[in-house]
C-alpha cells in the first residue's frame, strides 16, 4: 500500500510548536485600528485648521482645541498596533509616522502654519515611544517563549512533557478531531537503574527518545506522531491521520521495533520491551484525562499479561475506571464533609472472654447509602487518600474509647488500622500524640496494626518509627501476616505484640490440611517470638474448634460478633 503523504504540518518539530507558541491577536483588529488611526488622523488635520467657535456655558471654545484630542486617539491606536502585533505593528507604525514628515514641513515652511509644529514632535516622541514598547515587547516575548518551551519540554530527554501532551490533546479536542492516545511505559526498566545506576538509566531513556523522536519527525509516515514522556520510563504518543485500526497497530509496531533493537551504552548492551495501551477519542473517551486513564488501564492490563501481545486497545471490560472514579469523588466528599465514620469489630480470647475492638472504616455516598469498604478502601489507597481516612478512623474511634474507658475502667484494647503511607509521614508521631492527649486514651489501650509489607519498603524509617511507637506504651499488631512478603529476619527485627493471620488462610483450613499445617505454624512461629496471635475472618464452629486445637490464641470473626456501631459496642463493654 502507498504511503499517504500529507501537506499539513505533520512533523513532530511543527506540532510542538503550534502547541507552544500564543494565540494571535486576529487580523480583523489590526485593520480596525488602522481604519480608527486614520479617522482620527483625518479628524486632527480638519480640526486644526478649522476657524469655529463653540458656545458651551456662556464660553467660547475654539474647535481646533479639540485636534489634540483627536491626535492622542490617534496615538493610541498606534501604541496599540505595536503592542499586539509585534514586528508587523511596530513596521507599520514607523511608515505611518514617518511618511507624515515631508506634508508637516511643507506645510511649516511653506505654507508658514507653525501650528503643525506640535505635530511634529507629536510624531517624534510616539515614534520614540513605540520603539521602546517594540523592544520592551520582544523582549518579555522572547523571555515568555523560552519560560513556554521549558514548561512544555522534558529536561532530560528534550521531547516534550505531560503538560505539553494535555495541551495538544485540549487542541485537538476543541477541534473534534479524531485521535487515539497511546500509552506506553518500559519493562523491567527498573533493574536498569538499580543495577547500573541512575546515570546509565537516564542514557538508556535520552537514546530510546532519540530514536522514538525520530519515527515521529518521519515527514513519510502514514500517521502524524507526537511523542512526550510525562516521567520516569513512561511515554504518551498522540496518533493522528490514521484511516483504520491496522493504521494505529503499525504505528505503535514502528515504536516497539526501533525499542527492541540493541541499545549500547558505556560497551553495555541493553535489550528493552514495553507495553502499549491506547484509547480512541471520541470512539472510547471524550476527555483527555478519562482518555490517559483507559489507556493506562490498557497499558497494565498488556504489561500483567502473560501473553506475547504487547499492544492492546482499551475496552469497556478491563476496568472499572468510571466507577473508580465516582468512588473517588465519594472519599473526598466525605472527607471534605468529615463524614467518614467506624465500625467496632469485637477481639476475643480463645475462652471468649473480650479483648477489644478493631475499629474498621466506614463510609455512605451522599444519597445516605453505604458504600462497601471493598469498593473506597481500595480505591483511597490508589489515589493516596487511605492516610486521610486512617486518620479520621483514628480520631473518632480514640474520642469514643478514651471516654468509654474513663467511665468503665475497663481494660480493652483498641485497634487501629494504619497504612504504610500514613506510617512513613514524617508528622506520623505528631499526630498520635495529639489525639492520645485530646482522646485521654492510655496508650498501653492502643494497638496499631501494619501491613507486613512494611517490611521491605523503607525498613529502616519503619524499625525507627515502630521504636518510638512501641517506647509510649503502644502495641504492634502485623496484620494479614503470611499473604505478603513474610520473612523471619524481618520479623525477628520488629518489636512486635501480636500476629494476625488473614481470614484466607482460616477459611480453607478445614478443608486442606495445608492450609491447617500452615496456619499451625504461623501460630508457632508467633509464639516462638513471644508474640500472640488472633485469627481474622472465624465464621464456623469447625474453625473456632480447630483454632483452639493449635492454639491460637485471640478470634474475631462473625462468630462472636460481627462490626458494631460504637454505641452497640459500648453497650457491650458495659
Amino acid at each position: 500500500m502507498m504511503k499517504r503523504k500529507t501537506s499539513r504540518n505533520n512533523s513532530f518539530a511543527d506540532t510542538l510548536n503550534r502547541v507552544s507558541v500564543n494565540k494571535e491577536v486576529p487580523k480583523s483588529v489590526f485593520v480596525l485600528l488602522l481604519l480608527l488611526y486614520f479617522i482620527a488622523n483625518y479628524f486632527t488635520r480638519n480640526l486644526s485648521r478649522s476657524l469655529d467657535i463653540w458656545l458651551i456655558n456662556g464660553k467660547e471654545i475654539p474647535l481646533s482645541m479639540l485636534a489634540g484630542v483627536s491626535a492622542s486617539l490617534g496615538n493610541i491606536c498606534i501604541l496599540l498596533i505595536v503592542i499586539l502585533f509585534g514586528k508587523l505593528g511596530f513596521i507599520t507604525t514607523l511608515l505611518l509616522l514617518i511618511s507624515q514628515f515631508p506634508g508637516l514641513l511643507i506645510s511649516i515652511f511653506k505654507m508658514r502654519n507653525f501650528a503643525v509644529v506640535q505635530g511634529i514632535f507629536t510624531n517624534l516622541l510616539t515614534i520614540v515611544a513605540s520603539v521602546i514598547i517594540f523592544l520592551n515587547h520582544l523582549r518579555m516575548i522572547n523571555y515568555q517563549k523560552k519560560m513556554r518551551e521549558q514548561a512544555i519540554t522534558d529536561q532530560l530527554t528534550g521531547i516534550p512533557n505531560r503538560f505539553a501532551c494535555f495541551e495538544l490533546m485540549s487542541d485537538l479536542i476543541a477541534k473534534k478531531e479524531k485521535f487515539v492516545l497511546v500509552s506506553t511505559d518500559l519493562n523491567n526498566f527498573k533493574s536498569i537503574n538499580d543495577t547500573m545506576g541512575h546515570t546509565v538509566g537516564n542514557k538508556v531513556l535520552i537514546e530510546i527518545c532519540e530514536r522514538w523522536r525520530a519515527i515521529a519527525s518521519r515527514e513519510d509516515a502514514e500517521t502524524q506522531d507526537f511523542l512526550s514522556r510525562p516521567g520516569g520510563d513512561e511515554f504518551l504518543i498522540v496518533i493522528r491521520a490514521y484511516q483504520s485500526e491496522e493504521d494505529i497497530q503499525n504505528a505503535i509496531k514502528r515504536y516497539q521495533d526501533a525499542l527492541e533493537q540493541k541499545i549500547t551504552i558505556d560497551n553495555c548492551d541493553y535489550f528493552l520491551n514495553a507495553s502499549f495501551g491506547y484509547a480512541e477519542y471520541p470512539t472510547d473517551a471524550e476527555t483527555a484525562i478519562v482518555l490517559v486513564s483507559y489507556a493506562d488501564t490498557a497499558m497494565h492490563e498488556v504489561k500483567d499479561s502473560v501473553k506475547n501481545d504487547r499492544i492492546l486497545h482499551f475496552t469497556q471490560d478491563l476496568a472499572k475506571i468510571e466507577q473508580n472514579l465516582a468512588t473517588e469523588r465519594k472519599i473526598r466528599n466525605a472527607l471534605e464533609q468529615d463524614t467518614i465514620f467506624y465500625y467496632l469489630q469485637p477481639q476475643y480470647d480463645i475462652a471468649h472472654k473480650l479483648r477489644g475492638f478493631e475499629a474498621l472504616a466506614r463510609m455512605k455516598d451522599s444519597e445516605g447509602n453505604m458504600v462497601s469498604p471493598g469498593e473506597f478502601i481500595p480505591v483511597a489507597e490508589k489515589i493516596g487518600l487511605i492516610d486521610k481516612v486512617d486518620l479520621s478512623v483514628f480520631r473518632k474511634s480514640a474520642m469514643f474509647f478514651g471516654k468509654l474507658i474513663r467511665e468503665t475502667g475497663a481494660d480493652i484494647t483498641l485497634s487501629i488500622n494504619i497504612s504504610v503511607r500514613h506510617l512513613m509521614k514524617n508528622n506520623f508521631m505528631d499526630e498520635i500524640r495529639e489525639i492520645l492527649e485530646k482522646s485521654d486514651l492510655p496508650p498501653k489501650n492502643l494497638e496499631i496494626e501494619i501491613t507486613e509489607s512494611i517490611m521491605i519498603d523503607s525498613i529502616d524509617k519503619a524499625l525507627e518509627v515502630i521504636g518510638e511507637i512501641k517506647d509510649m506504651g503502644i502495641k504492634i499488631a502485623i496484620d494479614d501476616f503470611g499473604t505478603g512478603y513474610s520473612s523471619l529476619s524481618y520479623l525477628n527485627k520488629f518489636p512486635a505484640d501480636l500476629l494476625k493471620v488473614d481470614k484466607s488462610f482460616i477459611d480453607e483450613m478445614n478443608s486442606s490440611e495445608s492450609s491447617r499445617q500452615y496456619v499451625a505454624t504461623i501460630i508457632s512461629i508467633g509464639h516462638i517470638m513471644n508474640l500472640d496471635v488472633i485469627s481474622e475472618g472465624v465464621e464456623e464452629p469447625e474453625q473456632l474448634g480447630t483454632l483452639r486445637e493449635i492454639g491460637c490464641d485471640f478470634i474475631q470473626g462473625f462468630i462472636w460478633g460481627k462490626p458494631l456501631p460504637p454505641e452497640e459496642a459500648e453497650k457491650l463493654v458495659r
